[in-house]
């Protein structure tokens, strides 16, 4: 079989229903044969960091890895952002790039390219990827595939790239029975679910943090089982904001940077923290690690080098965590566990003497009110997904998430540009069901290009521009420690009116700057002429309306601005 058509069948066997991928000439044999063997659909995209974007959407909603494909040279430099989204955001995906034909790569020359667009990706990649394949033989293949998919799903999740010369494409492939990478799945012991379940019998302000680790490991529902067990309350990691709806009893809020003023203080009160599928970096904690240290915190992770490593003292417990809720619900499955009244009153008190909406004054559209009322008034979209900066976190903040549906953001990459092509990724991945597309104006303008690839495939993307006018985290930023001198953020920097773009694209369009056009303007997305089409909101945002609440810096998680001040810099 040629070697372009073995792939193609290869990927429909696995499962996958659709590539991402800006054509090239060196991946032309892969894109032929998608088109005349399978019944993938081959969506094109403007930009190969969209195509990344979008199969890191497709990965994460549908446990099979987001494929996306690109070409030699600049088809697969432009991939690499979306790769290590991939990576820090735990997405199982596989890149493609296609490389020149054997004979023309440099091989041990000292010089820096033979063949046109030659470029060594695989170098290039090796830290932001689970593994990279270069390919040198033909029949080397149906190993490398079949392993490529086994690695980025297993354990943690993440990318894996392939690289394949154009002559090694049109060559004939002998496939034959593979030998497996084999990996074995952890979970906890007896011991310490005994001691688990006894500690939170004794604790009088148990927490339980929920990262993207439950999420990557599809076990929302075990973990429920877990808290409707336990009487645990639930606060969650900026990705993991949707592994629990926003009207569950046991739901807190959203730790972190900027997250719920009492969700923090809660955190940073709790007497028993047991987290599942986080690493407790600087933006879930903030800087004074030592705060956390004075109380019993299991840390439940499928990497051990994740324990320990910035809050010290955890008692490990390396696990995925679906083992982890399936082997507590199972132990624990006759036992009862009292509910901590007091500690779910305290923090009710909390929510309402801190209410998000509360926290800012802007003159015009409050964002956080905003972003309720699009939640109530958007039941029908399957997904949420938010770009990177202030209307992240306003959305983060506020967004009122059904049961069953999703939310996605750029985490660990934290990378402008992202919620556009991923709700394509998104819509795709979901049956082209409704999304909801959350982006600024600085992020809307990353890959614009894009509005073309969602009217040609007429996807049912909803598409919500908070348009502050400026790169509103920076400028804050600034205000805090450059005195409000706003080079690059407000200064030299510049939006189009979208209203008008979005017209030049076909996709119907209004603008709104007061908080009582808010209701009908979100009712007006999913009215019957609209609810399957294409719509673009422009939301106008005053420039200077900070998000609030945000960790005082150097400070413990509990002291946030604007009402204490940070003791050193930052980063945004």
């Amino acid at each position: 079989m040629k070697a372009s058509d073995y792939i193609a069948t290869f990927l429909e066997k696995k499962g996958v229903t659709h590539v991402f991928e800006l054509s090239g000439g060196m991946i032309t044999h892969l894109l032929d044969s998608l088109n005349q063997k399978t019944d993938i659909h081959i969506i094109t995209m403007h930009h190969e960091q969209s195509a990344a974007f979008a199969a890191d959407a497709y990965g994460r909603i549908r446990g099979v890895p987001g494929v996306a494909l690109a070409t030699s040279g600049p088809g697969a430099t432009n991939l690499v952002t979306g790769i290590g989204s991939c990576y820090f955001d735990s997405t199982p995906a596989i890149f493609i790039t296609g490389q020149v034909n054997r004979h023309e790569q440099k091989g041990d020359r000292n010089i820096r390219q033979l063949g046109f667009q030659e470029t060594d990706i695989v170098a290039m990649v090796k830290p932001i990827t689970k593994a990279c394949f270069k390919v040198v033989n033909e029949n080397d293949l149906p190993l490398i595939l079949e392993n490529a998919f086994l690695i980025a799903c297993e354990g943690r999740p993440g990318p894996v790239l392939i690289d394949i010369p154009m002559d090694i494409q049109r060559a004939q492939v002998n496939a034959s029975d593979q030998e497996l990478f084999n990996h074995t799945i952890l979970g906890p012991s007896k011991l310490q679910l005994t001691e688990i379940a006894a500690d939170i019998r004794k604790a009088h302000k148990p927490l339980l943090l929920v990262g993207r680790g439950v999420r990557a490991a599809f076990s929302v529902n075990e973990m429920k089982t877990f808290v409707e067990k336990t009487n645990i309350p639930v606060i969650t990691t900026l990705l993991a904001i949707d592994a629990i709806e926003f009207e569950h009893p046991a739901r807190v809020g959203f730790i972190g940077s900027y997250g719920n003023r009492w969700a923090n203080i809660a955190f940073g009160e709790c007497d028993l923290l047991i987290v599942v599928g986080s690493r407790l970096d600087i933006r879930q904690t903030g800087a004074d690690t030592h705060f956390f240290e004075d109380r019993k915190i299991y840390h439940v992770d499928c990497e051990s080098c994740e324990i320990n490593n910035r809050i010290k003292g955890c008692v490990p417990v390396v696990s995925d965590a679906k083992s982890f809720f399936n082997e507590f619900n199972k132990f624990a499955a006759f036992q009862n566990f009292l509910k901590p009244t007091s500690w779910y009153q305290y923090i009710t008190d909390l929510k309402n003497l801190w209410p998000d909406t509360k926290e800012l004054h802007p003159n015009g559209i409050n964002p956080n009110y905003f972003t309720h009322i699009l939640s109530k008034n958007s039941k029908k979209a399957k997904c949420f997904i938010a770009d990177v900066g202030s209307h992240q976190m306003w959305t983060a903040q506020s967004i009122e998430i059904s049961n069953g549906q999703l939310f996605l953001t750029s985490g660990g990459m934290g990378a402008m540009g992202y919620a556009l092509p991923a709700g394509i990724g998104a819509c795709f991945a979901l049956n082209n069901n409704p999304v909801v597309v959350i982006a600024g104006d600085g992020c809307m303008q990353i890959n614009i290009q894009e509005l073309q690839t969602i009217v040609r495939n007429k996807l049912p993307v909803k598409i919500v521009i908070l348009n502050n006018k400026n790169l509103g985290m920076i400028r804050q930023f600034q205000d805090s420690y450059f005195n409000s001198r706003y080079q690059s953020t407000y200064w030299g920097y510049s939006a189009p009116d979208f209203e008008k773009v979005a017209i030049a694209y076909g996709i119907n369009s209004i603008t709104i700057d007061t908080e009582g056009e808010v209701e009908d303007a979100v009712k007006w997305m999913w009215n019957s002429e609209n609810e399957k089409k294409t719509v673009l909101l422009q939301v106008m945002i005053d420039p200077h309306t900070n998000t609030y609440p945000k960790i005082a810096f150097g400070k413990p998680i509990t002291e946030m601005e604007p009402f204490a001040q940070p003791i050193e810099m930052e980063s945004t």
